[in-house]
């Protein structure tokens, strides 16, 4: 990881792309608390339809806060073409980008095992080996990377079409020791089998699945990359707005419709959940650069811009480090004053205003931190 001095959020930079990538941050480092709790405050008990948008389904289903990890690894697809292009166009080689992308899979994947791993805590019998989104980053760039350099647009394409198609047929024809093809079950099914036995004991002991879930991760990552072409092209602002949209709704469609067959299930990372969620991410990739880059609304959008020029360090930073300490220096003394849940939210609220507060000062001295 370096420090890299850099200009403004617009200098050469889609600012839809750094806000979206900020949304999307804003909920894992404080926003997923916060806003149920305001609108609890505002309107009472939510209905159980709103209240279930906020919380991971048990198993088959998808919630607005499953959006965030597949969100994560579109955006990074989507900012691939334009860095790619721009490494190419000042003249580095294939064999320098392929440097550069082994070091970066290795710094993510070893971010992940520091964030989610235990791997600073030093002890063997606590390490998970791969077990964060970091690490499903790490895996969806490699692959798309290698894929971007070698195939043109078009192959692109059909290989994420490939890798979804296959992870399906996979997960639904393979049997396992012990149990029959195509089991879908939390600890039982090929997916889960194949991690059990090569991470073995160094696995997170949840029901989420990683290592034939790459095949996912991947096309997730290719789905950006595809929203990256687009938005590269030389295509009218308002053409890209209107296939992005078209993208979003052709990917939920066809989410839904594999669904009946292939259910959604996020732990899984399934191919149907693949599109449901990528159907999403091209709708509101859409509706950010409708409003910020073609109709210039971009006020709004700062605070998440913020976040975003630096995700993956808040997110690091967030994962190392409890910011309410730094939030209760200022309110710990006030929250125990107040009736939960207004103390929580209190000290929750102090604690992303802290957080927000350092990446401020960061943009302000032009400091972007890059893996």
């Amino acid at each position: 990881m370096n420090s890299q001095r850099t200009t403004t959020a617009t200098d050469g930079r889609i600012v839809s792309v750094d806000a979206l990538r900020g949304f999307d941050m804003f909920w894992i480092i404080g926003g997923h608390k916060i806003v149920p709790a305001l609108l609890v405050l505002a309107f009472g008990p939510l209905p159980g339809w709103l209240a279930y948008q906020f919380e991971h389904p048990k198993w088959i289903g998808f919630s607005a806060w499953d959006i965030i990890m597949p969100l994560f690894l579109f955006i990074v697809g989507v900012a691939m073409p334009f860095s790619f292009a721009k490494r190419l166009e000042r003249g580095d080689s294939k064999k320098a980008l392929y440097a550069k992308i082994i070091r970066r899979t290795t710094v993510l994947f070893v971010l992940g095992m520091v964030a989610q791993g235990n791997l600073l805590e030093y002890d063997l019998s606590r390490l998970h080996v791969y077990c964060n989104t970091l690490q499903a980053i790490a895996c969806g760039y490699l692959v798309a990377a290698i894929v971007m350099l070698n195939l043109r647009l078009r192959w692109q394409m059909l290989t994420t079409a490939v890798f979804l198609v296959g992870f399906w047929l996979l997960m639904v024809l393979v049997p396992t020791a012990g149990s029959v093809a195509g089991a879908l079950e939390p600890n039982d099914n090929l997916a889960m089998h194949i991690d059990e036995t090569i991470l073995g004991r160094f696995r997170d002991g949840t029901t989420y699945t990683w290592i034939l879930s790459g095949l996912s991760f991947a096309a997730t990552v290719l789905l950006g990359v595809m929203a990256g072409h687009l938005l590269r092209s030389k295509r009218s602002p308002w053409m890209k707005v209107f296939w992005l949209m078209a993208a979003g709704g052709g990917c939920l469609a066809a989410g839904w419709i594999w669904g009946l067959w292939f259910p959604i299930i996020k732990h899984l990372f399934t191919s149907s959940m693949v599109l449901w969620a990528a159907g999403w991410c091209y709708l509101l990739l859409g509706l950010f650069y409708l409003t910020i880059d073609v109709l210039g609304f971009r006020k709004w959008a700062f605070p998440f811009v913020v976040i975003g020029m630096n995700a993956i360090a808040v997110y690091m930073a967030t994962h190392v480090f409890d910011f309410r300490q730094i939030g209760d220096v200022f309110v710990g003394h006030l929250a125990p004053y107040f009736v939960d849940p207004y103390g929580d939210l209190l000290r929750n609220v102090a604690a992303l205003t802290a957080i927000w507060l350092i990446l401020f000062y960061m943009v302000r001295k032009r400091t972007l931190i890059r893996v």
